[in-house]
Protein backbone atom coordinates (compact mmCIF):
# COMPACT_ATOMS: atom_id res chain seq x y z
CA UNK A 1 0.00 0.00 0.00
CA UNK A 2 1.27 3.49 -0.86
CA UNK A 3 2.21 5.70 2.09
CA UNK A 4 -0.30 8.13 3.57
CA UNK A 5 1.29 11.48 4.38
CA UNK A 6 0.60 14.55 6.50
CA UNK A 7 2.18 17.89 5.56
CA UNK A 8 2.30 20.65 8.16
CA UNK A 9 2.53 24.30 7.13
CA UNK A 10 0.93 23.46 3.79
CA UNK A 11 -0.01 27.09 3.11
CA UNK A 12 3.50 28.39 3.80
CA UNK A 13 6.55 28.93 1.62
CA UNK A 14 8.26 25.54 1.82
CA UNK A 15 5.15 23.63 2.90
CA UNK A 16 3.20 24.90 -0.08
CA UNK A 17 5.84 23.72 -2.54
CA UNK A 18 6.10 20.42 -0.68
CA UNK A 19 2.34 19.95 -1.06
CA UNK A 20 2.63 20.76 -4.76
CA UNK A 21 5.39 18.16 -5.12
CA UNK A 22 3.31 15.57 -3.27
CA UNK A 23 0.38 16.23 -5.59
CA UNK A 24 2.60 16.13 -8.64
CA UNK A 25 4.50 13.26 -10.18
CA UNK A 26 7.64 11.86 -8.59
CA UNK A 27 9.68 8.89 -9.71
CA UNK A 28 9.06 5.87 -7.52
CA UNK A 29 6.46 5.76 -4.76
CA UNK A 30 3.62 8.25 -4.55
CA UNK A 31 1.34 8.83 -1.58
CA UNK A 32 -2.10 7.24 -1.63
CA UNK A 33 -3.58 10.04 0.48
CA UNK A 34 -2.43 13.50 1.52
CA UNK A 35 -3.49 15.37 4.62
CA UNK A 36 -2.63 19.07 4.70
CA UNK A 37 -2.44 20.80 8.08
CA UNK A 38 -3.24 24.52 8.19
CA UNK A 39 -3.98 26.88 11.04
CA UNK A 40 -6.94 28.14 9.01
CA UNK A 41 -8.25 25.32 6.78
CA UNK A 42 -11.05 27.49 5.38
CA UNK A 43 -8.45 29.70 3.71
CA UNK A 44 -6.85 26.71 2.00
CA UNK A 45 -9.89 24.55 1.32
CA UNK A 46 -10.07 23.52 -2.32
CA UNK A 47 -6.63 24.84 -3.14
CA UNK A 48 -4.83 21.52 -3.25
CA UNK A 49 -7.48 19.00 -4.26
CA UNK A 50 -7.36 20.20 -7.84
CA UNK A 51 -3.57 20.35 -7.96
CA UNK A 52 -1.61 18.63 -10.75
CA UNK A 53 -1.36 14.91 -10.26
CA UNK A 54 -3.96 14.78 -7.49
CA UNK A 55 -5.99 12.30 -9.52
CA UNK A 56 -8.07 9.98 -7.36
CA UNK A 57 -5.90 10.40 -4.26
CA UNK A 58 -7.70 11.66 -1.19
CA UNK A 59 -6.66 15.18 -0.18
CA UNK A 60 -7.82 16.20 3.28
CA UNK A 61 -7.35 19.74 4.64
CA UNK A 62 -7.47 19.86 8.44
CA UNK A 63 -6.93 22.43 11.17
CA UNK A 64 -3.82 22.14 13.29
CA UNK A 65 -1.89 24.81 15.17
CA UNK A 66 1.52 24.12 16.66
CA UNK A 67 0.83 26.82 19.24
CA UNK A 68 -2.24 24.85 20.38
CA UNK A 69 -1.16 21.27 21.21
CA UNK A 70 -4.77 20.23 21.77
CA UNK A 71 -5.53 20.91 18.10
CA UNK A 72 -2.99 18.24 17.12
CA UNK A 73 -4.85 15.41 18.82
CA UNK A 74 -5.67 12.76 16.24
CA UNK A 75 -4.07 14.67 13.39
CA UNK A 76 -1.62 11.82 12.68
CA UNK A 77 -4.18 9.00 12.89
CA UNK A 78 -4.02 6.83 9.78
CA UNK A 79 -0.80 8.51 8.60
CA UNK A 80 2.44 6.74 7.67
CA UNK A 81 4.71 9.77 7.11
CA UNK A 82 4.74 13.31 8.57
CA UNK A 83 6.42 16.03 6.52
CA UNK A 84 6.86 18.83 9.05
CA UNK A 85 7.34 22.10 7.16
CA UNK A 86 5.68 24.52 9.57
CA UNK A 87 7.78 26.92 11.61
CA UNK A 88 7.75 30.37 13.14
CA UNK A 89 10.32 32.81 11.75
CA UNK A 90 10.39 36.22 13.39
CA UNK A 91 11.55 38.33 16.29
CA UNK A 92 9.12 37.12 18.97
CA UNK A 93 11.17 34.71 21.09
CA UNK A 94 8.15 33.43 23.00
CA UNK A 95 6.32 32.62 19.76
CA UNK A 96 9.41 30.89 18.38
CA UNK A 97 9.68 28.66 21.44
CA UNK A 98 5.94 27.96 21.53
CA UNK A 99 5.66 27.01 17.86
CA UNK A 100 9.03 25.57 16.91
CA UNK A 101 10.13 23.90 20.15
CA UNK A 102 6.98 23.02 22.08
CA UNK A 103 4.81 22.62 19.00
CA UNK A 104 7.22 20.21 17.34
CA UNK A 105 7.55 18.24 20.56
CA UNK A 106 3.74 17.87 20.69
CA UNK A 107 3.58 16.89 17.02
CA UNK A 108 6.31 14.25 17.40
CA UNK A 109 4.55 12.84 20.45
CA UNK A 110 1.29 12.65 18.53
CA UNK A 111 3.06 10.96 15.60
CA UNK A 112 4.51 8.37 17.99
CA UNK A 113 1.10 7.77 19.56
CA UNK A 114 -0.42 7.21 16.11
CA UNK A 115 2.33 4.84 15.01
CA UNK A 116 3.74 7.06 12.25
CA UNK A 117 6.71 5.40 10.59
CA UNK A 118 8.75 8.49 9.66
CA UNK A 119 8.89 12.18 10.54
CA UNK A 120 10.79 14.54 8.24
CA UNK A 121 11.45 18.03 9.61
CA UNK A 122 12.52 20.95 7.40
CA UNK A 123 14.94 22.93 9.53
CA UNK A 124 17.65 25.40 8.48
CA UNK A 125 21.43 25.61 8.29
CA UNK A 126 21.08 28.68 10.51
CA UNK A 127 21.17 26.27 13.47
CA UNK A 128 24.95 26.23 12.99
CA UNK A 129 25.38 29.90 13.83
CA UNK A 130 27.40 32.58 12.08
CA UNK A 131 30.15 30.76 10.19
CA UNK A 132 32.38 30.65 8.27
CA UNK A 133 31.51 27.16 6.95
CA UNK A 134 33.39 25.67 4.04
CA UNK A 135 32.22 22.41 2.46
CA UNK A 136 30.82 21.51 5.88
CA UNK A 137 29.17 18.12 6.37
CA UNK A 138 26.29 17.66 8.84
CA UNK A 139 27.98 14.97 10.92
CA UNK A 140 31.03 17.19 11.48
CA UNK A 141 29.32 20.42 12.38
CA UNK A 142 27.60 20.76 15.77
CA UNK A 143 24.67 23.17 16.04
CA UNK A 144 25.51 26.51 17.68
CA UNK A 145 22.43 28.68 17.01
CA UNK A 146 22.92 32.41 17.50
CA UNK A 147 19.34 33.74 17.42
CA UNK A 148 16.16 32.92 19.35
CA UNK A 149 14.51 31.58 16.21
CA UNK A 150 17.46 29.36 15.36
CA UNK A 151 17.68 28.10 18.94
CA UNK A 152 14.02 27.11 18.86
CA UNK A 153 14.47 25.32 15.55
CA UNK A 154 17.53 23.49 16.89
CA UNK A 155 15.33 22.37 19.80
CA UNK A 156 12.71 21.20 17.30
CA UNK A 157 15.39 19.19 15.52
CA UNK A 158 16.29 17.43 18.73
CA UNK A 159 12.71 16.25 19.26
CA UNK A 160 12.67 14.78 15.74
CA UNK A 161 16.14 13.25 15.92
CA UNK A 162 15.51 11.71 19.33
CA UNK A 163 12.48 9.99 17.82
CA UNK A 164 14.58 8.56 14.96
CA UNK A 165 13.36 11.09 12.42
CA UNK A 166 14.94 12.93 9.50
CA UNK A 167 16.11 16.57 9.61
CA UNK A 168 16.76 18.55 6.42
CA UNK A 169 18.90 21.71 6.61
CA UNK A 170 18.73 23.99 3.56
CA UNK A 171 20.53 27.33 3.64
CA UNK A 172 19.33 30.03 1.22
CA UNK A 173 15.98 29.01 -0.30
CA UNK A 174 14.70 30.99 -3.27
CA UNK A 175 11.57 30.95 -5.39
CA UNK A 176 7.93 32.06 -5.21
CA UNK A 177 7.07 32.84 -1.60
CA UNK A 178 10.62 33.86 -0.60
CA UNK A 179 10.37 36.97 1.55
CA UNK A 180 13.84 36.80 3.08
CA UNK A 181 16.67 35.76 0.76
CA UNK A 182 16.37 37.66 -2.51
CA UNK A 183 14.49 40.58 -0.87
CA UNK A 184 17.38 40.82 1.60
CA UNK A 185 19.89 40.95 -1.25
CA UNK A 186 17.80 43.67 -2.93
CA UNK A 187 17.74 45.65 0.32
CA UNK A 188 21.53 45.50 0.58
CA UNK A 189 21.97 46.53 -3.05
CA UNK A 190 19.64 49.46 -2.52
CA UNK A 191 21.47 50.67 0.57
CA UNK A 192 24.82 50.46 -1.22
CA UNK A 193 23.55 51.65 -4.62
CA UNK A 194 26.05 49.12 -5.93
CA UNK A 195 27.17 45.52 -5.81
CA UNK A 196 30.29 44.29 -4.02
CA UNK A 197 33.80 44.09 -5.37
CA UNK A 198 35.79 40.99 -4.50
CA UNK A 199 33.01 39.25 -2.57
CA UNK A 200 34.41 35.74 -2.76
CA UNK A 201 32.63 34.09 0.18
CA UNK A 202 30.55 31.14 -1.04
CA UNK A 203 26.96 30.35 -0.15
CA UNK A 204 24.72 27.31 -0.54
CA UNK A 205 21.43 27.90 -2.33
CA UNK A 206 18.46 25.72 -3.27
CA UNK A 207 15.37 26.31 -5.41
CA UNK A 208 12.23 25.83 -3.30
CA UNK A 209 10.74 23.55 -5.95
CA UNK A 210 13.68 21.17 -5.67
CA UNK A 211 13.47 21.41 -1.89
CA UNK A 212 9.79 20.48 -1.97
CA UNK A 213 10.55 17.42 -4.10
CA UNK A 214 13.36 16.49 -1.71
CA UNK A 215 11.09 16.66 1.33
CA UNK A 216 8.54 14.35 -0.29
CA UNK A 217 11.22 11.97 -1.54
CA UNK A 218 12.76 11.79 1.94
CA UNK A 219 9.38 10.88 3.37
CA UNK A 220 8.68 8.18 0.80
CA UNK A 221 12.19 6.70 0.50
CA UNK A 222 12.69 3.09 1.55
CA UNK A 223 16.21 3.95 2.74
CA UNK A 224 17.20 4.60 6.34
CA UNK A 225 17.64 8.37 6.35
CA UNK A 226 17.52 8.97 10.11
CA UNK A 227 19.69 11.94 11.06
CA UNK A 228 20.45 15.39 9.65
CA UNK A 229 21.17 16.18 5.99
CA UNK A 230 22.14 19.26 4.01
CA UNK A 231 19.74 19.97 1.14
CA UNK A 232 21.28 22.54 -1.19
CA UNK A 233 22.46 22.74 -4.79
CA UNK A 234 25.96 21.21 -4.91
CA UNK A 235 27.49 24.34 -6.47
CA UNK A 236 27.88 27.22 -3.99
CA UNK A 237 27.62 30.79 -5.26
CA UNK A 238 30.03 33.64 -4.53
CA UNK A 239 28.77 36.78 -2.82
CA UNK A 240 29.51 39.10 -5.74
CA UNK A 241 27.83 36.68 -8.13
CA UNK A 242 24.73 36.51 -5.92
CA UNK A 243 24.39 40.29 -5.86
CA UNK A 244 25.29 40.90 -9.51
CA UNK A 245 22.85 38.22 -10.70
CA UNK A 246 20.00 39.67 -8.63
CA UNK A 247 20.71 43.18 -9.90
CA UNK A 248 20.90 42.03 -13.51
CA UNK A 249 17.85 39.76 -13.62
CA UNK A 250 15.63 42.11 -11.62
CA UNK A 251 16.75 45.16 -13.57
CA UNK A 252 18.00 47.13 -10.58
CA UNK A 253 19.69 50.47 -11.24
CA UNK A 254 22.94 50.69 -9.27
CA UNK A 255 24.75 53.95 -10.06
CA UNK A 256 27.51 53.59 -7.48
CA UNK A 257 30.93 52.02 -7.87
CA UNK A 258 31.09 48.56 -6.21
CA UNK A 259 32.89 48.81 -2.84
CA UNK A 260 34.95 46.13 -1.16
CA UNK A 261 33.39 44.39 1.84
CA UNK A 262 35.35 46.64 4.23
CA UNK A 263 34.30 49.76 2.32
CA UNK A 264 30.69 48.58 2.31
CA UNK A 265 30.84 48.00 6.06
CA UNK A 266 31.98 51.59 6.59
CA UNK A 267 29.30 52.90 4.21
CA UNK A 268 26.59 51.04 6.13
CA UNK A 269 27.60 52.34 9.56
CA UNK A 270 24.47 53.12 11.55
CA UNK A 271 22.27 50.92 9.34
CA UNK A 272 21.85 47.66 11.30
CA UNK A 273 19.71 45.94 8.69
CA UNK A 274 22.28 46.47 5.96
CA UNK A 275 25.11 45.45 8.26
CA UNK A 276 23.25 42.27 9.16
CA UNK A 277 22.86 41.27 5.50
CA UNK A 278 26.47 42.18 4.74
CA UNK A 279 27.75 40.26 7.75
CA UNK A 280 26.04 37.10 6.57
CA UNK A 281 27.34 37.49 3.02
CA UNK A 282 30.90 38.37 3.99
CA UNK A 283 31.82 34.87 5.22
CA UNK A 284 31.38 31.40 3.71
CA UNK A 285 28.14 29.51 4.32
CA UNK A 286 28.84 26.49 2.12
CA UNK A 287 27.23 23.27 3.28
CA UNK A 288 28.30 20.12 1.46
CA UNK A 289 25.97 17.29 0.45
CA UNK A 290 26.38 14.03 2.36
CA UNK A 291 24.90 12.02 -0.52
CA UNK A 292 21.32 12.99 0.25
CA UNK A 293 20.21 13.82 -3.31
CA UNK A 294 21.47 10.58 -4.83
CA UNK A 295 20.18 8.68 -1.82
CA UNK A 296 16.57 9.76 -2.35
CA UNK A 297 16.73 9.70 -6.14
CA UNK A 298 15.83 13.31 -6.95
CA UNK A 299 17.89 16.08 -8.47
CA UNK A 300 18.96 19.34 -6.79
CA UNK A 301 17.34 21.53 -9.42
CA UNK A 302 18.94 24.31 -11.41
CA UNK A 303 21.78 26.47 -10.20
CA UNK A 304 21.24 29.93 -8.74
CA UNK A 305 21.26 32.03 -11.91
CA UNK A 306 18.90 29.80 -13.86
CA UNK A 307 16.51 29.41 -10.94
CA UNK A 308 16.41 33.14 -10.31
CA UNK A 309 15.74 33.79 -14.01
CA UNK A 310 12.77 31.45 -13.85
CA UNK A 311 11.40 33.25 -10.78
CA UNK A 312 12.32 36.82 -11.76
CA UNK A 313 8.76 37.78 -12.72
CA UNK A 314 7.44 36.68 -9.32
CA UNK A 315 10.15 38.63 -7.49
CA UNK A 316 9.50 41.76 -9.55
CA UNK A 317 5.81 41.62 -8.69
CA UNK A 318 6.44 40.93 -5.01
CA UNK A 319 9.05 43.65 -4.64
CA UNK A 320 6.85 46.10 -6.51
CA UNK A 321 3.98 45.44 -4.10
CA UNK A 322 6.29 45.78 -1.11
Amino acid sequence: MSPRILITGASGFIGGHTAAAALGTLDGATPSSIRLMLRNPDAGAGTWGSGPGAGSRAVDVVRGDLADPGSLRGICDGVDVVLHCASYIGGDERAAVTVNDHGTRALVAEAARAGVGRVVYVSTAAVYGRGPFRAALPDRLPPAPASPTSRSRAAAERHVLDAGGVVLRPHLVLGPGDRWVVPGLVTLLGLLSAGLRGGTARHSVVDVRALGRAVVAAGLSDRDLAGAHHVNHPDPVGTSELLDTVADLLGLRLPGAPPTVDEARARLAGQPRGLHHLGMLAVDHWFADDGFWSGVGVGPGAGFAKSLAEHAAWYREFLGQR
